[in-house]
């Protein structure tokens, strides 16, 4: 594992497609993804041309093998799951953010312990509750936030089960609904008890997908899922029923994410801010797979010019900014960060000066936060 980046904001239902264009600073925690590393690094963005550059005391230490990092909605906090098989650390990382230099400083007591094999983690939408897949075993870890410390704190019944091992996880905008995309390829769907953090299966679920599914996002109107499927190359598109959660295969999914010369292999998924446009990282072709979204019933249709170059090797993982102006990739085989300009009219990606930003290691998620100040 390399590179994990993450963008909070973005791709989620948090998402701003029009912030204030004062007030805030935005930035980028990448967490290494290397079982024998331990390092976070953070970039602070330039809003105006996308470009990263290191925070002061960049890389950050979180312990062995950080694989995967979110950031609560309020931009208090980071977390990050460690899985390093040589030193068998399955915890997660906590840490707060310094709003101002977007510095990491770990939580007291941090790290908190986690079952096997952290895979992914999502916080959801009212930053109570943080949720773990761990990636070899069907399980999801969930934990109370402390929204004063960040400290976590095991939900009762932890770990949740799932229908297979989750790679995945994502939490809806409403925050009644979770979702993971398992390796047994399908989807679980499951209710979040908005006191405790619980979680219930749905009935039907799990829901079938492609072939070896390995991300999950749900777009900002709480209206659809997407699922990244690496062995089938294509995305899956599902509608939620906004009473039980459950799942409707969208029709004409899945989804391919386009033809080459070797299997393209998508990796990640995300949905823009604005919930116009979807865009996959394809691992094995070294580039992004682009589509809009039909806003009545989910559809994908490619936009034209994909897919789009990554501009490094081994694509990861992807997020779009909170702001909707920028993407931003890790590149696992090339150890660097891409990033593009959307087109707000066609969703097209254009690489910004620069890209791609050097990186030590590049082969885990990506997410970003913006930051009140």
């Amino acid at each position: 594992m390399g590179l994990v980046v993450l963008f909070v904001a973005a791709c989620s239902s948090a998402g701003d497609s029009n912030p204030p264009p004062t007030g805030y600073k935005y930035y980028a925690y990448v967490a290494g993804g290397d079982s024998l590393s331990k390092h976070v690094y953070a970039f602070a963005i330039n809003i105006a041309t996308g470009a990263l550059t290191a925070v002061a005391g960049s890389p950050f230490d979180a312990e062995w093998g950080p694989n995967f990092v979110a950031v609560d909605p309020s931009g208090k906090f980071a977390y990050v799951g460690n899985s390093s098989s040589f030193y068998f650390s399955d915890n997660v990382s906590a840490f707060s953010i310094n709003a101002r230099t977007g510095a990491l400083k770990a939580v007291a007591s941090s790290p908190f312990a986690a079952y096997s094999w952290p895979n992914s983690i999502a916080v959801d939408p009212s930053g109570k509750f943080a949720y773990v897949a761990h990636g070899i075993y069907a399980y999801i870890s969930a934990f109370t936030i402390n929204t004063v410390t960040g400290a976590l704190t095991a939900v009762a019944g932890s770990p949740f089960g799932t229908a297979g091992a989750p790679y995945s996880i994502a939490v809806d905008p409403s925050g009644k609904f979770a979702y993971t995309a398992n390796d047994s390829n399908n989807v679980s769907a499951l209710t979040v008890n908005a006191v405790t953090g619980a979680l219930t299966v749905i009935g039907g679920s799990p829901f079938a997908a492609g072939q070896n599914p390995e991300s999950v996002m749900v777009d900002p109107s709480g209206k659809f899922v997407y699922v990244a499927n690496r062995g089938s190359n294509d995305v899956s598109a599902f509608t939620i029923d906004a009473v039980t959660g459950a799942l409707t295969v969208v029709a004409g999914s899945p989804f391919s994410v386009g033809m080459g010369p070797v299997p393209m292999n998508p990796v990640s998924v995300c949905v823009d801010p604005s919930g116009k446009f979807v865009y996959t990282a394809n691992h094995n072709s070294d580039n992004v797979s682009a589509f809009t979204i039909d806003a009545v019933t989910g559809a994908l249709t490619a936009i034209a010019g994909s897919p789009f170059a990554a501009g490094g090797m081994n694509p990861h993982s992807i997020k779009v900014d909170p702001s909707g102006k920028f993407a931003y990739m890790a590149n696992a085989g090339s150890n660097n960060v891409s990033v593009f300009s959307i087109s707000p009219a066609t969703g097209a990606l254009t690489a910004v000066a620069g890209s791609p930003f050097a990186a030590i290691s590049a082969s885990g998620e990506i997410a970003v936060a913006r930051i009140a100040q």
